[in-house]
């Protein structure tokens, strides 16, 4: 399934995309994509639904971020050897984890905001990985049993607020807008090769990232894995895996968003993100 939000901030309302594209109404069968409706057996339990009694959606619709209620957005450092090396990042044994503040999640055509005093604001497509029950000390093998999907995402940061403002990446990474989700959630069953699939991003019609996934260095299994030794990890949380090459701080010479810069990331089955950047 593909499972998104629609509608205006405050008011809005779960759906699907259905198999000729068009988006319906799940609202009568899910109050909120979020906490225990990511359960796996309520997903399968909205899978079993007859997807052609669902009302149709007519006219054009803001999609949100594909999931409500976020609990925690926990980001995975290096983890490709290209964009380590570009931007000059040293690989460890154990993959670098940090925190996003779950306020910066925005939809995926939401205008993205570039902070005041900022002059090095980057980009980088991501696998987003999105937490379905409740993981605790979980092994590899058990871990994708936790999971609810997957959907796309842009790991935004500010690079002088996090490398040169105290070494807290949480600062250069929190602001409003600085994680854009969706437009969709791939459910597990849906996307059974996430370990395979490229992904990209354009800046004003020029690509400046594409990579498949299985060049990642840490596995989506093994992160689950791994982050649920140090946190529990509940329903909702998402997981940001890394991105490619190609970002701007590895640039030469280094090259940073600045207000009018049109982004578009997509990734092969999970739609597309397009937004332009505006100033905070």
């Amino acid at each position: 399934m593909r499972l998104v939000r629609f509608g205006d901030r405050g008011r809005e309302k779960p759906g699907l995309i259905d198999g000729q594209e068009r988006l319906r109404d799940l609202s009568e069968h899910v109050s909120a994509l979020s906490g225990e409706a990511l359960e796996p057996a309520r997903l399968a339990e909205i899978g079993r639904l007859d997807i052609s009694s669902l009302p149709i959606v007519d006219g054009a619709q803001r999609l949100c971020a594909p999931v409500a209620r976020i609990g925690k957005v926990i980001g995975v450092g290096p983890n490709y050897h290209e964009s380590a090396r570009l931007a000059g990042f040293k690989i460890h044994p154990e993959p670098t984890v940090f925190m996003k503040a779950p306020s910066a999640v925005s939809g995926p055509n939401d205008p993205i905001e570039i902070p005041r005093m900022s002059n090095r604001t980057d980009w980088g497509v991501e696998l987003a990985v999105v937490i379905g029950r409740t993981a605790k000390y979980v092994n590899v093998e058990q871990a994708m049993d936790h999971v609810a999907g997957f959907t796309l995402a842009n790991d935004l940061s500010e690079r002088s607020f996090q490398l040169q403002r105290g070494g807290q990446w949480f600062k250069g990474k929190s602001h409003d807008t600085f994680a854009p989700l969706g437009p969709w959630l791939v459910t597990r069953d849906e996307l059974k090769r996430y370990d395979d699939i490229t992904i990209w991003l354009d800046l004003n019609g020029e690509r400046m990232q594409e990579v498949s996934t299985s060049r990642m260095i840490f596995k989506v299994p093994y992160l689950v894995s791994y982050i649920s030794r140090f946190t529990r990890l509940d329903p909702g949380d998402v997981i940001l895996t890394g991105t490619p090459g190609g970002v701007g701080l590895s640039q030469d010479p280094p090259r940073f968003l600045t207000p009018g810069d049109r982004m578009t990331l997509g990734g092969e089955g999970f739609g597309t993100q397009d937004y332009v950047c505006i100033a905070s």
